[in-house]
């Protein structure tokens, strides 16, 4: 599926790699999933209806209408960049415009503000990463889910597109998150980088 083509069908636009204001040693540039990608990890990694998903740096909110749309889930994104978030907002109303997604905003949710300051909720099962913001950032925004977990014990999942290795020896070496699966994308000439990593928190690991 091309970019246009799932926007397209979205009603959204999502498409573009963009340096933001906000750049800077601890926040990176905005570029979305590519489609083709996400289409590969659900298909092997499928979400449930009851899952709540947390995309930490969503931007204009792609994956976020991609979940909502294939499963039903519970999808929510967490941007610091407020014109992105005004786009993801813009986004929801075009998306909305579909007789299916009429009632989109029961499920999608939108919040712009600093990742480390989003108070998990007890319905997020699953948290998202493109590599948004430094490690440090990152370490915090686990230990917050993590403290959430303590609370309301569930299983939930750390995915990492493109992860970096600060973020892994982090999750192997500091968390209770284990390796779960890796996904690769075929591709020629590809990057080594170009995958998907999935950790699991499970309760019974306490």
């Amino acid at each position: 599926m091309k970019e246009f083509e799932g926007d397209q069908y979205l009603n959204i636009a999502t498409e573009g790699t963009q340096w933001i204001s906000e750049a800077t040693l601890h926040h990176n540039r905005y570029e979305p999933t590519p489609y083709l990608h996400l289409k590969e990890l659900f298909n092997r990694h499928p979400l449930g209806v009851d899952d709540g998903l947390v995309d930490f740096g969503s931007g204009k909110g792609r994956l976020n209408f991609y979940a909502h749309d294939r499963f039903g889930c519970r999808a929510t994104g967490i941007e610091l960049n407020t014109s992105f978030c005004g786009e993801a907002q813009e986004n929801l109303k075009n998306y909305k415009r579909n007789g299916r997604h009429r009632n989109a905003e029961d499920g999608i949710r939108f919040h712009c503000q600093m990742a480390q300051e989003y108070d998990v909720q007890p319905e997020d099962t699953v948290f998202y990463f493109f590599n948004p913001f430094s490690v440090q950032i990152f370490m915090k925004v686990v230990d917050n889910i993590l403290r959430s977990a303590e609370t309301y014990p569930r299983q939930m999942d750390i995915i990492l597109y493109y992860p970096s290795k600060e973020y892994m020896n982090f999750l192997e070496r500091n968390t209770l998150f284990e390796l779960l699966d890796e996904i690769g994308l075929p591709a020629i000439n590809k990057d080594p980088a170009e995958q998907f990593l999935i950790y699991r928190y499970s309760p019974q690991m306490i």
